[in-house]
């Protein structure tokens, strides 16, 4: 039953009437919006953190670029770089991009309640454009963490970093689109990926995407230039993940075949007549020697269609497949020679180390 409430008629005379809810003054939604904000900014602030990296001599001699063809983090000429990072636990464990840090000689961090920090480099992901760094200060204030698989599109999305310097500014907007796919420096597909239109800058690499609840549902990496309003974040969820193996083992590890691969597609007439479930595949053009796929026999100018009774479409396809559950597993892989299909088994290794 609707609740009545009390109301006086134009002649001035009380009556009952269906409680109908009005319009909400555009002041108070606002108000409500500037309170999310703030609420945000004011949580997880005291956890971002500004990163000063001197790289070592022939890493600065290289274009550092995030994610997306993402600009330099740099901000002076030379060695020197900077980007944002937050602290996701009281023992000084702090995320930020790989870009930001990978090749660094030292790691500098600026705390918000104005400390300074010689960081060490735990471990960085390349493939995720994700690194983790640990201070040993006191004291420490940990950005509470969400969990991405909750996040809708629509919803307030505000990010907090350095942007060309500024330190902890606060941007707003919403999140865009969800499960996007981002081309990360290593060349590799990053999967899920949040789209916002909350403003990032060169700076803001490695700062925290924050909800309304004050929860980091993002690790801020890239935006499209010259677009405006195309940014991109790492799932918070995948950031968990790969985190938690950074520190562990200071590396993700990943299954590895030993093949430069290309994307070709393949004959009409070979693809009907072995019934090969895709137009396409990853031909080997170049077998490294002594590698899993060297010593399971695949020849260069195979292309493998199958791997594991997964299609194979293209290098992301075959990509997504290669995880570190399936490093000394074996496993079937259908390829394409000239005009026969053939399966090999193959054990793939685990990946070997990105250098940096």
């Amino acid at each position: 039953m609707r609740p009545k409430v009390r109301a006086l008629s134009h002649a001035g005379s009380a009556r009952d009437q269906d409680a109908v809810p009005g319009p909400i003054a555009d002041g108070e939604l606002f108000d409500a919006y500037s309170r999310a904000v703030i609420h945000a900014a004011e949580v997880v602030s005291p956890a971002v953190v500004y990163i000063e990296v001197t790289r070592r001599p022939q890493a600065a001699q290289r274009d550092q670029r995030g994610a997306a063809g993402a600009p330099p983090e740099r901000t002076l000429p030379g060695p020197h770089a900077t980007g944002s990072g937050f602290i996701f636990t009281p023992d000084g464990y702090v995320l930020t991009n790989s870009h930001v840090v990978r090749g660094a000689g030292r790691i500098d961090v600026a705390l918000s309640d104005g400390r300074r920090s010689q960081a060490d480099l735990v471990g960085d992901d390349p493939d995720t454009d994700l690194a983790v760094v640990r201070i040993g200060a006191g004291d420490l204030v940990a950005a509470p963490l969400g969990d991405s698989h909750t996040i809708r599109v629509g919803q307030l999305a505000i990010a907090i970093g350095n942007p060309y310097g500024f330190q902890y500014s606060v941007t707003a907007g919403v999140v865009s689109a969800l499960g996007r796919s981002l081309r990360s420096q290593s060349g590799r597909l990053i999967d899920n990926v949040l789209q916002t239109d909350a403003a990032l800058n060169p700076g803001n690499s490695g700062g925290p995407l924050v909800s309304s609840r004050a929860e980091v549902i993002g690790v801020n990496t890239a935006s499209i230039l010259p677009a405006q309003g195309i940014c991109f974040a790492i799932a918070i969820n995948t950031a968990k993940f790969v985190a938690a193996q950074l520190i562990r083992d200071g590396r993700v590890e990943r299954a590895w075949l030993g093949i430069a691969g290309q994307n070709v597609d393949l004959h009409r007439r070979v693809v009907r007549f072995h019934d090969i479930k895709t137009p396409s595949g990853v031909m080997a053009a170049s077998v490294e020697i002594d590698s899993p796929a060297d010593r399971a026999g695949l020849k260069r100018g195979d292309v493998i269609v199958n791997f594991g009774g997964h299609p194979v479409a293209g290098s992301d396809d075959l990509q997504r497949l290669l995880t570190g559950d399936q490093v000394g597993a074996k496993s079937a892989v259908t390829v394409v020679r000239g005009t026969e299909k053939i399966t090999v088994e193959i054990v793939p290794a685990s990946r070997p180390p990105a250098r940096a």
